[in-house]
Protein backbone atom coordinates (compact mmCIF):
# COMPACT_ATOMS: atom_id res chain seq x y z
CA UNK A 1 0.00 0.00 0.00
CA UNK A 2 1.14 3.51 -0.76
CA UNK A 3 0.53 6.52 1.48
CA UNK A 4 0.80 9.85 -0.29
CA UNK A 5 0.62 13.20 1.45
CA UNK A 6 -0.05 16.27 -0.69
CA UNK A 7 2.71 18.84 -0.99
CA UNK A 8 2.64 22.41 -2.27
CA UNK A 9 4.60 23.40 -5.38
CA UNK A 10 6.93 26.24 -4.38
CA UNK A 11 9.26 26.44 -7.38
CA UNK A 12 9.28 25.13 -10.95
CA UNK A 13 12.28 24.63 -13.22
CA UNK A 14 11.24 23.04 -16.51
CA UNK A 15 9.77 19.62 -15.79
CA UNK A 16 10.98 19.58 -12.18
CA UNK A 17 9.39 21.24 -9.20
CA UNK A 18 10.33 21.76 -5.57
CA UNK A 19 7.51 20.42 -3.41
CA UNK A 20 7.07 21.59 0.20
CA UNK A 21 5.68 18.99 2.59
CA UNK A 22 5.20 21.18 5.66
CA UNK A 23 8.79 22.37 5.78
CA UNK A 24 10.49 19.39 4.15
CA UNK A 25 11.21 20.11 0.49
CA UNK A 26 11.79 17.52 -2.22
CA UNK A 27 12.18 17.68 -5.97
CA UNK A 28 9.66 15.90 -8.21
CA UNK A 29 9.02 15.48 -11.90
CA UNK A 30 5.84 17.32 -12.95
CA UNK A 31 5.70 16.25 -16.60
CA UNK A 32 2.51 14.21 -16.01
CA UNK A 33 0.47 17.14 -14.62
CA UNK A 34 -0.06 20.80 -15.44
CA UNK A 35 1.13 22.06 -12.05
CA UNK A 36 1.74 25.68 -11.19
CA UNK A 37 3.43 27.33 -8.21
CA UNK A 38 0.95 27.20 -5.33
CA UNK A 39 -0.77 23.99 -6.46
CA UNK A 40 -0.99 20.97 -4.18
CA UNK A 41 0.21 17.75 -5.80
CA UNK A 42 0.38 14.07 -4.92
CA UNK A 43 3.77 12.55 -5.73
CA UNK A 44 4.48 8.85 -6.26
CA UNK A 45 7.91 7.45 -7.12
CA UNK A 46 9.23 10.95 -7.80
CA UNK A 47 6.44 11.95 -10.19
CA UNK A 48 3.54 14.30 -9.48
CA UNK A 49 0.52 12.19 -10.46
CA UNK A 50 -2.38 14.38 -9.37
CA UNK A 51 -3.22 17.99 -8.60
CA UNK A 52 -5.50 18.42 -5.58
CA UNK A 53 -7.66 21.40 -4.76
CA UNK A 54 -6.42 23.32 -1.72
CA UNK A 55 -9.37 22.44 0.52
CA UNK A 56 -9.00 18.68 -0.06
CA UNK A 57 -5.22 18.82 0.29
CA UNK A 58 -5.39 20.66 3.61
CA UNK A 59 -7.96 18.15 4.92
CA UNK A 60 -5.69 15.22 4.02
CA UNK A 61 -2.71 16.97 5.64
CA UNK A 62 -4.74 17.65 8.81
CA UNK A 63 -5.86 14.01 9.00
CA UNK A 64 -2.30 12.80 8.46
CA UNK A 65 -1.03 15.08 11.24
CA UNK A 66 -3.74 13.78 13.60
CA UNK A 67 -2.74 10.19 12.79
CA UNK A 68 0.92 10.97 13.45
CA UNK A 69 0.07 12.66 16.77
CA UNK A 70 -1.80 9.52 17.89
CA UNK A 71 1.13 7.30 16.94
CA UNK A 72 3.50 9.39 19.06
CA UNK A 73 1.72 8.53 22.31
Amino acid sequence: MCLAVPGRVVEIDGKRAMIDYGGTKRSANISMVDAKVGDYVVVHAGFAIEIMDEKSAKEVIREFEEMMDKLEL
